[in-house]
Order: C-alpha cells, then structure tokens, then sequence
C-alpha cells in the first residue's frame, strides 16, 4: 500500500521532485519493465540461438551447392587441353578439321532455384540475428540505471519508454520469430527442391 509506504505529500506539492506521485510511478514502471524486459529478452536469447544455429547448418549446405552455380575447373582444363592437342594435330601433314571444345556452361535450374531458396534463407536468418542483437541492446539502454529525484527519475523512463514506442520495439521483437520461420520454410523447400532429381 502507497499510502503506508511513502510519506503524505501536502496540497499544492504534489508535484515536487520528491511527492508520493513520483514514488508511485518509479515503483509502478519498475514492475512493469521487469516484466517487459524480461520477456523480451528471453524471447530474443532464444531466437539468437536458434539464428545462430540454423545459420551455421544453412552455411554448410550453401558452400557445396554454390560450386554447382559454376564450372568445375579441372573441366575448363581438359577442354583447353583437348583443344590444344586439336590444334597441334591440325599442324601436321595430317589435314583434318580442328574441333572445337564446348566450354559454354549454364548451371541447372534446379540449382539455380535451390541456391536463391538458401541465400535468401541465410540473409533472413543472419538479418534476425542483427536486429535481435540490436533489440537487446536497446533493451539494455532502457532498463540502464537511472539517478535523480523521483520526479527526474520518472520523467527520465517515460522518454525512454516513449522512445521504444515510437521505434516499435515491441513489434520488431513480435515480428523475428515470423522472418525465422519464413527463412526456415524457404531452406525446406529449397530442400525438397534438391532432393525430388535424388
């Protein structure tokens, strides 16, 4: 009870830097924003790990299917090769006509559709993580320690508290969970995509 808790504050000062009003609110505001921050940080430690997880997983997967977007080397090599001996054949008293060695390559549109699926997934994955980390910092800076009066303590949190409004925290934090299951839904199809040829 307030009442009991903090001293009456006399007519016309219920204003001033110390009266009961500000005592109420700093405590009030403090029950909230314990709540608040902790559940928005529980919320992002998990998606951070999870992030970071499925970004490790989907990495692995992109490094070896992105060599099958360009030609292998060591075929470029044996058609210069072939060529070269074509060539020198086509030198001797021997007259024939010079091959030419097909060195025009065009990856599948199976993986040209499964490599866009998993890079999209990898930037929306690692774009989570950068705006959880982002959140948690301004988390932090919100719930700082603040010094003061009462009053200057309470004005202090409402301009901060008006900041993460205005800035959408909240909303930023509801929507990570949604882009991770977007990125995770666009691997799992990028997988099927890769295994119905198998």
């Amino acid at each position: 009870d307030y009442l009991l808790k903090y001293p009456h504050t006399e007519r016309y000062h219920e204003l001033d830097e110390d009266a009961r009003v500000w005592w109420v609110y700093n405590d009030e505001a403090k029950i909230f924003d314990d709540d608040s921050a902790g559940e928005w940080g529980d919320s992002l430690d998990i998606l951070l790990v999870f992030a970071g997880l499925f970004s490790a997983v989907l990495t692995t997967f992109v490094v070896e299917t992105s060599s099958s977007l360009s030609q292998d080397p060591a075929d470029l090599s044996v058609a210069y090769l072939a060529e070269l001996v074509a060539l020198q054949r086509s030198n001797s008293t021997y007259m024939s006509e010079v091959p030419t060695t097909d060195t025009s390559f065009s990856p599948s549109a199976t993986m040209l559709w499964v490599n866009g699926l998993w890079f999209t997934s990898l930037v929306l994955s690692l774009s989570v993580a950068l705006f959880a980390v982002l959140a948690k910092q301004w988390i932090r800076q919100y719930m700082s320690i603040i010094t003061g009066s009462a009053r200057e303590r309470a004005l202090i949190r409402q301009f901060r508290l008006d900041g993460i409004t205005k800035w959408r925290v909240q909303t930023i934090i509801g929507v990570l969970p949604i882009v991770l299951h977007l990125s995770l839904i666009l691997f799992l199809v990028g997988m099927v995509i890769f295994l119905v040829p198998l």
